[in-house]
């Protein structure tokens, strides 16, 4: 029997989400069957390029729903198994948190899991992986229960790190199947929430990206444009950004920032470049799409980056992989990742001075950004591959349903496909 799996996540696919899309498309090379859900569909200005909008007409929405198609669906699951039913029940009602609002949005989450077990018995789904651990990891928790089917769910941070009780991080890990953990730093974070006894559910699987996207970049004279890819949020720094563009200014009056991303900070930090004087010094493009981000890394000299909390950013795998030199906040997940004074610099969040120094040096010096650039894509290639990534998960996968424990960083350097995948494939060759 082939792997039929579900992905799910709140909303799917949005423009910065590029890496459940890369995921999804490795395992269905890889022979495995994947239905993706969503809850809601994303806002139509997240609708960029042709990969998000393959994924989008193939994707099945939760919201919004009949009232009378969800009545019969709770009707059906409560009359097919009342006391699977009843026990789903008493799981919302057991991990809510206290107060009149959660137990609202709990029971939001209970009508929207019989949504999904109804969707995974439509479309003989055996298995539902949900991309982060909040809110549609407790959806994806209830229907497990609701429908009798296993679940798991890849961890992220930082959001869930910080209302660990709130989202029931202890109990998911509990009930899940297995827990990819897209960092070590990601899965220490979830051994602190987790028993103990569970600890050997905790899988570290990276995010990836296909090198093969990206031409390695040639380095020459001394660089002016900068790059940044991201949401306009608070959490990624780019006030600290542009505080340090306007240092850099000061010697480097040619400079160049290209942002390319959109979000609810965008009309302040407009306003911010121009208080600062450098609004001539930086262009706001907002969403682009995949295609158009591997254009601008071509033409990029440094990413910069100035996060205060991340997992471990693909766009960072991106840049590395496009052989660009990379500067970014000492945080989380990130060390995994960049090797500071190998591969690129890592300075410390908050610090717009030590953001300026460090951009500048790889500007000045094109064999320095040639030497980061070449080492970046030899970790990408050997660490954060989504292809062996992927392999790493339907390793885990497969040895969760066939109760044997995975390594905690699975070698997958020669692994063959399961043979559930390699049946598949030849099914669909």
């Amino acid at each position: 029997m082939s792997l039929r799996l579900a992905y799910m996540t709140g909303e799917y696919p949005r423009a910065t989400d590029t890496f459940i899309q890369r995921e999804v498309a490795a395992l269905r090379s890889a022979g495995v069957h994947v239905q993706t859900l969503s809850v809601r569909r994303p806002p139509d200005k997240e609708n960029v390029g042709p990969e998000t909008q393959a994924e989008r007409s193939g994707t099945r929405y939760l919201l919004p729903f009949c009232p009378w198609d969800l009545f019969k669906t709770h009707a059906k699951l409560l009359a097919g198994s009342p006391r699977r039913y009843f026990s789903a029940l008493r799981t919302a009602l057991f991990v809510r948190p206290a107060g009149v609002k959660p137990l609202v949005w709990q029971m939001a989450y209970f009508a929207e899991a019989g949504l999904v077990a109804r969707a995974m018995r439509d479309n003989q789904l055996s298995h539902l992986h949900n991309h982060f651990s909040n809110s549609s990891c407790s959806v994806a928790m209830l229907a497990s229960e609701l429908g009798g089917f296993t679940f798991s769910f890849t961890m992220h941070g930082p959001a869930e790190f910080f209302e660990p009780k709130y989202w029931r991080i202890d109990e998911k890990i509990r009930r899940a199947l297995f827990v990819c953990c897209i960092s070590h730093f990601c899965r220490s974070q979830a051994m602190v929430f987790a028993p103990q006894e569970k600890w050997e559910k905790l899988h570290v699987v990276h995010c990836g990206v296909d090198p093969k996207q990206f031409a390695p970049a040639q380095h020459t004279g001394e660089g002016q444009r900068l790059l940044f890819v991201g949401r306009l949020a608070a959490v990624k720094g780019l006030p600290v950004l542009l505080e340090s563009l306007a240092l850099l200014k000061k010697s480097r009056g040619d400079i160049l920032l290209t942002v390319a991303g959109d979000g609810p900070d965008r009309a302040k930090l407009e306003q911010q470049a121009r208080d600062l004087g450098v609004e001539a010094n930086v262009k706001f493009l907002g969403y682009q799409s995949q295609t158009q981000v591997r254009q601008l890394l071509a033409e990029t000299d440094v990413f910069v980056m100035a996060s205060f909390a991340e997992g471990v950013p693909v766009v960072l795998m991106e840049a590395m992989a496009a052989g660009v030199p990379v500067v970014a906040t000492r945080i989380a997940g990130v060390p995994e990742l960049v090797e500071d004074g190998i591969s690129g610099y890592l300075v410390p969040p908050g610090d717009a001075a030590s953001l300026a120094d460090r951009t500048l040096a790889l500007l000045e010096d094109s064999g320095l950004r040639q030497r980061f650039g070449k080492a970046g894509r030899a970790t990408v290639e050997a660490e954060f591959n989504v292809t062996t990534e992927s392999r790493r998960l339907v390793e885990v996968l497969t040895g969760a349903l066939e109760g044997r424990v995975a390594p905690v960083r699975p070698e997958v350097s020669e692994l063959p496909l399961h043979p559930a995948a390699q049946q598949y494939a030849s099914a669909v060759a």
